[in-house]
């Protein structure tokens, strides 16, 4: 009798000893939230998919990401807020979706000639980086992208700024400042809506980078692609995490999401001139054609759209902003990111 409780003795130390050495990983999985308005078929998408699962390796399975695209947990416009609030831990989206309530960071979707999504994606997680704006002290940002330059899509063709008048332009955020000083007329909406819109008649174009006719299979319902890289704004996107959730991670873990979200930062960039060069054979595969400016139509374009950039300063000084300073700080990230990446 004393031989067995002897050994039932041991039997629960050595259960108190495992569960002691080994109870607090087992305890320590987290079970996180991630909300994308991509379709699950686009590449934003994928990217965003493999970031989750490398941060479930890089914590040993600590860490288990369920991710909901296409806006399944929260719609586009309301992802931000969602991950403020806790509807979701994470989210990825486009700042534009919530336009007036980031103000500073409208800076990156002017229309500054952005070459490629990489150049745009750099440019965006360093200014994040140097300006530090405060309206983003509300979220843990873990990385920023933003796609390849924004151009002009229509059903009709689009050789000059005349042929641009009157003519509804689908956009989002600053694009639709771009399309009124084009002298089109903007209609503001997600890109998962623009499909049904062109099919509909309910717009004749969009303003969107080249992935969209493939990624959003938009070359379907349209046939002609202005070539205004000269002009090309971009869409700056994030992908945020809740601060609360953030703050409640033990260092090793966000060690790795850190980590993980560095290097993930070129994955995006590469993802989107992937997307574009996709959008482009797509397009090319459907019978839509691309329309390559003039020189001296082109410098009509630029002229047409300085007044955005111009009233994004001022409106930004006016709220206590440095307009002027992050404006030129883009300005210096595209020069400076072109050399590299030319």
């Amino acid at each position: 009798m004393k031989k067995r409780s002897f050994f039932v003795r041991v039997s629960l130390f050595t259960a108190l000893f495992v569960t002691f050495l080994f109870g607090s990983s087992v305890m320590a999985q987290t079970t996180l939230t991630y909300s994308i308005f991509f379709p699950a078929t686009h590449a934003q998408a994928k990217a965003g998919e493999s970031w989750a699962k490398e941060i479930e390796k890089r914590t040993g399975g600590k860490v288990k990401i369920n991710i909901f695209t296409g806006g399944s947990l929260t719609p586009a416009d309301q992802c931000f807020d969602g991950v403020e609030k806790g509807i979701s831990d994470i989210g990825m989206s486009c700042f534009a979706y919530t336009r007036g309530r980031l103000p500073l960071l409208e800076a990156l979707d002017l229309p500054m000639g952005y070459p490629n999504g990489m150049v745009a994606t750099l440019v965006a997680n360093d200014f994040v980086k140097r300006m530090q704006p405060k309206e983003l002290d509300g979220v843990k940002v873990l990385y920023l992208h933003a796609h390849g330059p924004g151009l002009l899509h229509t059903q009709k063709p689009v050789n000059s700024l005349a042929n641009m008048k009157g003519m509804k332009i689908r956009s989002t955020g600053l694009s639709a400042k771009i399309v009124e000083n084009l002298g089109g007329v903007s209609v503001a909406m997600p890109q998962g809506g623009t499909y049904e819109a062109l099919q509909k008649g309910v717009v004749q174009g969009t303003l969107a980078p080249m992935e969209t006719l493939k990624g959003w299979k938009q070359a379907q319902v349209v046939k002609y692609t202005t070539d205004c890289t000269n002009i090309g704004y971009t869409t700056a996107m994030f992908v945020v995490m809740n601060k609360k959730k953030w703050n409640s991670l033990p260092k090793d873990i966000q060690k790795a999401f850190d980590d993980v979200s560095q290097e993930w930062i070129a994955v995006a960039g590469k993802a989107w001139d992937d997307a574009d060069v996709e959008g482009y054979k797509y397009s090319a595969e459907l019978g839509n054609k691309v329309i390559k400016l003039p020189a001296a139509e082109e410098a009509k374009w630029e002229a047409a759209v300085k007044p955005v950039t111009e009233k994004y300063i001022k409106n930004a000084e006016s709220k206590g902003l440095p307009g002027k300073q992050a404006v030129a700080e883009v300005k210096a990230l595209i020069k400076k990111h072109s050399k590299v990446k030319k």
